[in-house]
């Protein structure tokens, strides 16, 4: 009965479909795939076991693909690992070659084609940070500021450059092909840098799945608004973009991506390391647990663990915390205030005026519900972004939209027939919140829907009924 939502990864440690099934009775609502790891088939394995639970529990489950992206890294060292000195020259190379003490070979174009001097390159997730001091299309010459060892194909970052490189790879397209055969509902794509990374994914996806920008670069920062109006969804990959970014930075980018996807109706997820040490432990450390709570209180649709369920020791302890600390917050008398205090003013459109009045009426009449129905998404999506203080019901025919939808702060999602005749809409909204254990006789729920009925976006009807 949580707002907030929970996405799990899969992973070694929670492949076989009883533990799938245990980790969503724990309350794990949105599964994450994991390209960057693990053959096509064994995500098979994984979809398939979703699939199962969603038709054992008659609930809607939600699967996300999160594609690689592009891996920047560097050659091998013929002599194995070479420790770098402060001061030192050090050169990176397009020409091909086993590396030693003075060079290593970069085999990646673009980033010559956009380094400059005086620009930065990170290695290893920023251990190793050098400076370029002379560039050319085939070599960058730098020196070293901060010390530290490099070894065989680590990666290599360079940041406040936006790199002249698709952010899907052949791998990725190989991947997206695979992961829209199997039928994911949400795809989420590395390395954004831009708007149009977001348009070449649309266009290949046609529909099929809703895209999830991560932003992880800072380059997506510096146009983060025309991003978030573009995508479906934004996963705040705060490990990444820590690598590039000085680590004092990230809170404060969480806010802004946050208020940001809330300004424009589209869910957030907050990620990375959200309770990392769970991965060997059975609890999590107290500031984890106060990193969790601060990504609620802001607003985040949804929290997510990675290696925590992928590979960890504790991965259904990790989620049943998660729940908890989520469970805690939206209990206490401050989050309240702090949700009403912070979001968007409705757009001047009919369907934003009826959702906006929803949420106040429901508010001022103490609603059990407030029951959308739905053909795209878009009046649940209208909604949620008002974060009220009743839960909404999601009542659609569409199986994909009532998948999709799962993802969004506050929403329970049911799969409905298709109406022709208001009254009856009206009527299974009823029985719906009575069935879900949403509303008791006696209570009243707050109905938004379009007509005419199956038009995306027609939200026009507002409806008070009793139970």
């Amino acid at each position: 009965m949580c707002a907030t939502k929970i996405v799990a990864t899969l992973g070694p440690a929670t492949s076989d479909p009883a533990t799938i099934e245990a980790l969503f009775r724990a309350g794990a609502d949105v599964f994450r795939l994991n390209f960057s790891h693990g053959a096509p088939e064994d995500h098979r394995k994984r979809y398939d076991a979703l699939r199962d639970v969603e038709k054992r529990t008659g609930r809607p489950v939600a699967i996300l693909a999160d594609l690689q992206g592009p891996k920047l890294r560097v050659g091998t060292f013929k002599d194995g690992p070479v420790k770098l000195q402060k001061g030192q020259k050090f050169r990176f190379e397009l020409a091909k070659g086993d590396g030693n003490a003075d060079r290593v070979t970069l085999p990646h174009p673009e980033i010559f084609a956009a380094l400059s001097p005086g620009q930065d390159l990170l290695v290893d997730d920023g251990r190793v940070r050098l400076r370029a001091l002379e560039t050319s299309l085939e070599h960058a010459l730098c020196e070293v500021i901060v010390a530290g060892t490099i070894s065989d194909r680590k990666g290599v970052n360079v940041p406040g450059t936006v790199l002249p490189i698709s952010a899907l790879t052949d791998k990725d397209r190989r991947d997206l092909a695979f992961a829209l055969e199997l039928g994911v509902d949400w795809v989420a794509l590395s390395f954004v840098q831009r708007p149009d990374d977001i348009a070449e994914a649309k266009k290949l996806i046609q529909g099929r799945a809703g895209v999830c920008a991560k932003l992880e670069k800072p380059s997506a920062i510096d146009r983060l608004d025309e991003i978030v109006e573009l995508t479906d969804a934004v996963m705040v990959a705060r490990g990444d973009l820590g690598v590039e970014m000085p680590p004092e930075d990230v809170p404060t980018l969480q806010k802004r991506i946050v208020r940001s996807c809330r300004r424009f109706g589209r869910p957030v997820i907050v990620a990375t390391q959200m309770l990392d040490s769970m991965i060997h432990s059975p609890t999590p450390t107290r500031a984890e647990a106060s990193d969790v709570a601060t990504a609620v209180y802001d607003g985040a649709d949804a929290v997510m663990l990675s290696a925590e369920t992928a590979s960890g020791d504790y991965p259904l302890e990790a989620v049943e915390m998660m729940g908890r600390i989520i469970a805690r917050v939206e209990r206490d008398p401050s989050y309240r205030p702090i949700m009403d205090a912070d979001h968007a003013k409705p757009e001047a459109t009919a369907s934003d005026a009826i959702t906006a009045a929803a949420a106040q009426v429901a508010a001022t009449i103490k609603a059990a519900a407030i029951v959308t129905f739905t053909t795209s998404g878009s009046t649940t999506l209208r909604a949620a972004r008002e974060r009220p203080e009743a839960p909404i019901l999601c009542l659609t025919q569409n199986t994909r939209t009532a998948r999709r939808m799962v993802l969004c702060w506050g929403t329970h999602c049911v799969e409905s027939e298709e109406f022709s005749v208001f009254d009856h809409m009206v009527e299974k909204a009823v029985a719906v919140a009575k069935a879900e254990g949403f509303a008791d006789p006696g209570e009243t729920i707050a109905i938004t829907a379009g007509v005419p009925f199956g038009t995306p976006g027609a939200t026009n009807i507002l409806r008070i009924a009793w139970v």
